[in-house]
C-alpha cells in the first residue's frame, strides 16, 4: 500500500467531488484507428452491463452486512433539468449526468459523522468499506492499481482503492477528516467516460 502525504483542501475536494472525473481508471487517449483484429479467444472477458454492475455491487454490501444502505443505477440523485433560476453551467452538468447514468452504479452508505476521538467506532466506517471491497474480490474484481492511504495534514486520513471487471472500473474513497467521516464507492463504465470530449471533462473538473 502507498502512503503520502497531501493536503486537506486537496484531499477532501477529491474525496467528495474528483471521483467522477476519474472514474473509468484511465487517462483516456486519442481512440486509434480501427484496424483487422484476430477473433476474440473463448476465455475473453465478456462485457458487463450496467445490472450486473449493480448485482455484485449489491451483493458485496449486503455480505458485509450493509443490506440497509443504497446501492442504485446512475448517480444516486435526481438530474431532473434545474430550475430556471440555474445557471448554464449547472444545466450543462446536469445533462452530461443524465447522458451518463446508464454508465454508473454508486453505493451511497450512511455518512457519519462525530466531533471527537472518543466517538463510538470512529474506524467502523472504514471497517465497512474493506468488508465491501473483499466482497467484489470474491466476485472477480480484480486491483486496477495498489491501494492508496495518505495523512491529511494533522486532522485524519484518506484511502483509496479501484478495481476493475469487465469493462466497469470501482473507485472507492474513504475520507476522514475533523468532523467528517465519509465512504465514496462509484462504478463506472470505462468506454463511455472514454468518448468525453474535452469540454465536457473540463466542465467536470472546473
Amino acid at each position: 500500500m502507498q502512503t503520502s502525504t497531501i493536503s486537506a483542501g486537496r484531499t477532501i475536494a477529491a474525496a467528495v467531488g474528483a471521483i467522477l472525473v476519474t472514474g473509468c481508471g484511465t487517462d483516456a487517449g486519442p481512440s486509434a484507428p480501427a484496424t483487422a483484429s484476430a477473433p476474440a479467444s473463448p476465455s475473453a472477458a465478456v462485457p458487463l452491463g450496467q445490472g450486473a454492475v449493480l448485482k455484485d455491487l449489491r451483493a458485496a454490501v449486503t455480505a458485509a452486512g450493509l443490506a440497509g444502505s443504497k446501492v442504485e443505477a446512475g448517480f444516486g440523485v435526481s438530474h431532473e433539468p434545474p430550475v430556471r433560476a440555474a445557471t448554464e453551467k449547472e444545466r450543462k452538468v446536469a445533462a452530461l449526468a443524465a447522458r451518463l447514468a446508464s454508465c454508473v452504479v454508486v453505493w451511497t452508505p450512511t455518512e457519519k459523522r462525530y466531533s471527537s476521538p472518543d466517538a463510538v467506532d470512529p474506524a467502523g466506517t472504514r471497517r465497512q468499506l474493506d468488508a465491501v471491497l473483499s466482497g467484489l474480490a470474491a466476485r472477480g474484481w480484480k486491483e486496477a492499481s495498489p491501494p492508496k492511504e495518505a495523512p491529511v495534514e494533522n486532522i485524519g486520513a484518506y484511502f483509496m482503492a479501484s478495481y476493475k471487471k469487465g469493462g466497469w472500473f470501482i473507485n472507492a474513497r474513504h475520507i476522514e477528516a475533523s468532523a467528517l467521516d465519509r465512504v465514496t464507492v462509484m462504478a463506472t463504465k470505462e468506454a463511455c467516460f472514454d468518448r468525453l470530449t474535452d469540454k465536457e471533462r473540463a466542465l467536470i473538473e472546473e
